[in-house]
């Protein structure tokens, strides 16, 4: 068992059953079977060979030693207990074999393109795990000479929906739009993850899965014309959005306990803002709001009452109501009717727009918010949604935010050494040394799933062997064949295959989620106990940010 950040731990199994046994044992006790667990444990997720536990952020979970001394009774008790039952359903899916990749596949392994589709519609597959996204199904079983693949060096930034690939010793089909490493055979219609339907993925561990090849003479599957309706707020009062901005969408603090599914928990990408909106505002520190990248929208206000905007620091965002500049960072009473526009972004990439109340739109897994990987929730603003506000409660009055820094100097995170930080045989590797002693530029790439660091220079990290898939957390810094990093953000996948060799402590995720193209980076190597003490510093130093009651003396 190694820590994984300072959030979560890593239990190595050595296969794929051992880890099922593992994960089961933990779930059981969490449901009040045998040794009750400690506090705080938030997800449980399989990888090929590990099960990682992830702890809540807040004081709950700060005995992380405690949580480690459970988890290594439970996980022994489970392996010796053995295999528990796992799917049986079979699944055939039609596979139509013209993948981008799969000429070069077919190169590779040194076989005519009509062979490779052979390989593949003759294995006998069975899924191992689900994660990466919802409902994607790592499936083992593949033909030596495909097995022998490993991911690309660099991944694509997007990889069709349906898309069949292998890579890394599995088979697997991409349920939705997401980043990708893996080589592309062809593409499938069928769903594999529905949010409304119980069991929500397709397929379950144990499951059997044969592709054939699919009938290009049939007619393809309808696809619905438009997008979504906009959201309605029926009778409630709501922000009526006008202008939607660049990339605006609700978040709050995101799901909890369905990364399991494939699930990400999402959320805010910059926690610490979200939190110190709604505090200003006397909501609960996860509530709804609108998270403003770049620039934000234009809205009217549906119904009296209270509204702040919060970024990374005090002036960060042009606020206006009615044409007239009111500060961010204050509580700004709004009547019925006014028209509320969110500018420009100018310190930091992210904003946050809260109402007293919170917002009310509707929620999916326990969440009101979206994110990009898998496509859950509504999704950016579209011109015409009505943002349903919640019961107030009473306003605060001051918020104490950090003036812009106005050197431009680099973005400093904290890091602690990754689970493939060090070599196979424990001797170390000079990985996250290079790392945290290099300088990086955030690509123009990123998105709220992860942002790339460039080297400033030509010094990139040296590449590490590859590793089996591994659950994930939000700060997991990964390090692809190519040498340029992906530090992963709130959206990111559950699962994935690249070694990480360094993370982002939880106390510098808000500064994480606040890089934007261009900024200049350095990772700085901290211990474990003082990212303990990081986080109970930010905790506080958030918490005594806000003071007082509205309205205050200056009327604000």
């Amino acid at each position: 068992m190694v820590p994984f950040g300072d959030r979560a731990l890593l239990v190595t199994t050595g296969d794929v059953r051992c880890a099922h046994a593992v994960a089961a044992g933990i779930d059981a006790r969490r449901a009040g079977t045998g040794d009750p667990p400690p506090d705080g444990i938030e997800e449980v997720v399989v990888g090929f060979d590990s099960v990682l536990v992830a702890l809540a952020p807040g004081p709950e979970a700060d005995d992380v030693a405690g949580v480690a001394s459970w988890l290594g009774r439970v996980a022994r008790e489970s392996v010796e207990t053995g295999p528990v039952d796992r799917g049986s359903a079979t699944h055939v899916l039609p596979v139509v074999f013209d993948g981008a990749d799969l000429a070069e596949v077919a190169s590779v392994v040194g076989l005519p393109v009509g062979r490779v589709v052979d390989l593949v519609v003759g294995a006998e597959l069975e899924v191992a795990f689900v994660g990466f996204s919802p409902g994607f199904p790592y499936l083992t079983g593949l033909p030596d000479a495909l097995a022998a693949l490993e991911r690309r060096s660099t991944p694509r930034t997007a990889v069709p929906a349906g898309s069949v690939a292998v890579a890394g010793g599995f088979a697997a089909v991409y349920p939705r739009p997401t980043p990708g490493g893996w080589h592309l055979l062809g593409r499938t219609s069928v769903p594999l993850f529905d949010p409304r339907r119980r069991p929500y993925a397709r397929m379950a561990p144990g499951d059997r899965v044969r592709f054939v090849v699919a009938d290009t003479s049939a007619p393809g599957p309808r696809v619905a014309a438009g997008g979504r309706p906009p959201l309605d707020a029926g009778d409630a009062p709501h922000l009526e959005v006008l202008e939607p901005g660049l990339a605006s969408a609700v978040q709050d603090a995101g799901r909890v306990g369905v990364a399991a599914l494939g699930v990400p928990r999402a959320g805010a990408a910059d926690p610490r803002s979200l939190a110190l909106v709604n505090l200003l505002l006397g909501n609960g520190v996860g509530a709804g709001a609108v998270e403003c990248t770049v620039s934000g929208p234009t809205v009217r206000v549906a119904g009296d009452g209270h509204l702040s905007v919060v970024g990374a620091a005090a002036g960060a965002v042009a606020v206006s109501v009615d044409g007239r500049t009111v500060p961010d960072g204050t509580v700004v009473p709004v009547r019925d009717g006014q028209v509320v526009r969110v500018g420009r972004i100018a310190h930091g990439l992210r904003a946050y727009l809260g109402v007293a109340g919170g917002l009310a739109t509707p929620s999916l897994f326990g969440s009101r918010g979206s994110d990009v990987l898998s496509g859950l929730g509504p999704g950016r603003l579209r011109t015409g949604d009505r943002l349903a506000r919640g019961a107030p409660g009473r306003a605060r009055g001051y918020l104490r935010l950090p003036d812009a820094d106005p050197g431009g100097g680099p973005v400093v995170l904290r890091v602690v050494p990754g689970p493939h930080a060090l070599g196979r045989d424990g001797s170390g590797d000079d990985a996250f040394a290079r790392l945290v002693a290099a300088r990086w530029t955030v690509g123009a790439d990123g998105d709220r799933v992860g942002v790339r660091l460039t080297p400033v220079g030509d010094d990139r990290s040296t590449p590490l062997a590859p590793v089996a898939s591994t659950p994930v957390v939000t700060g997991a810094v990964q390090l692809p064949p190519d040498g340029r990093p992906i530090v992963l953000l709130p959206d990111h996948a559950t699962v994935g295959g690249y070694p990480v060799v360094a993370c982002v402590i939880a106390a510098d995720l808000p500064l994480l989620g606040q890089l934007g193209p261009g900024d200049v980076v350095t990772l700085a190597p901290v211990g474990r106990t003082g990212a303990a003490d990081a986080l109970a510093r930010s905790r506080a130093t958030r918490d005594a940010a806000v003071s007082g009651w509205f309205p205050t003396s200056a009327g604000t």
